[in-house]
């Protein structure tokens, strides 16, 4: 099993030796997201549905 809050891209898995990363605080936890895929937690955050708890509940923006 991975590691949780492993310092990595939610969405394309990768680590901050790769590309920079950015910390999401969600329902308690720290999660990771690069910029390239910040568009798709503002605008479609049902695609991280499994990556990120509640995602499909989120609201795109």
């Amino acid at each position: 099993m991975e590691e949780l809050n492993k310092k990595q891209c939610l969405f394309c898995q990768r680590g901050e030796d790769q590309v920079p990363l950015v910390q999401v605080d969600f329902k308690g936890q720290n999660y990771w997201i690069c910029p390239q895929h910040i568009p798709v937690l503002i605008h479609d955050p049902s695609k991280l549905d499994g990556l990120l708890p509640g995602a499909k509940d989120l609201q795109a923006g």
